[in-house]
């Protein structure tokens, strides 16, 4: 499986190769964001690793433009800039994930399999019509990794597909926390209540009319999120 890291510290950007290499998969590098859109095009990489702070271009233009070539593509960010702002800033433009800096070698390893996983199941055969789920005035077509408010077309991520389709399948139940985590992020995955917080914070405001007040996902306070069919 083909890996595209895009990292300027060369040292760090060996380790992770190394790390990668060791776990099958075959890593094409880049140390800026120009060489690695360029590398993107012409190798078609299964899933990319990007560092947010490169020069040239940086790893969220990278994601961006990467983005528009590829809805599917896993991409996730790494950054020593931890801030909330940042991570949002990174999940609204496409990213699947956000690993701040330093990082262990397990979760790097671990985020990227989950992202992987994701993917393949959110392009799956939905068990619905024609892979849509109908939630209110949206169209949500998992295949395309698209959803629809009418003409207007709103892009998404595999990971995004996989919280609207858990909370679709419960419909009038609240879901977890935990289980949003097992189901959208991996069973292997580090759970962070705030990341699903700030994840979740992010696709209200592409799927909602109104994100202070919204009618797809409802929050559950000290549980989790529920979707109410009969209340759209």
């Amino acid at each position: 499986m083909s890996i595209l890291i895009a990292e300027d510290d060369p040292h760090l950007r060996a380790g992770i190769v190394d790390l990668l290499s060791l776990e099958g998969f075959q890593c094409q590098v880049a140390d800026d964001g120009a060489k690695a859109l360029a590398l993107f095009k012409a190798e078609k990489p299964e899933i990319c690793v990007f560092d947010v702070m490169m020069p040239v271009m940086d790893g969220l233009t990278l994601c961006r433009e990467v983005r528009r070539i590829d809805p599917l593509v896993p991409i996730l960010l790494l950054s020593a800039r931890g801030e909330e702002g940042d991570r949002v800033r990174g999940l609204e433009i496409g990213a699947d994930d956000y690993v701040a800096k330093p990082f262990s070698a397990r979760e790097l390893v671990a985020r990227i399999k989950a992202a992987l996983r994701r993917t393949k199941v959110a392009g799956a055969p939905a068990r619905n019509e024609n892979g849509r789920l109908h939630m209110g005035d949206l169209v949500i077509d998992q295949k395309a990794m698209r959803a629809y408010r009418g003409e207007h077309r709103i892009d998404l991520t595999s990971r995004e597909v996989a919280i609207l389709a858990a909370l679709y399948e419960r419909r009038g139940q609240a879901v977890s926390r935990d289980e949003l985590f097992d189901l959208c992020w991996g069973r292997d995955y580090m759970p962070n209540s705030r990341a699903l917080d700030q994840y979740v914070s992010a696709l209200r405001k592409k799927i909602e009319l109104d994100p202070a007040s919204p009618r797809i996902i409802r929050t559950v306070h000290g549980v989790g999120y529920r979707y109410d069919e009969d209340e759209d």
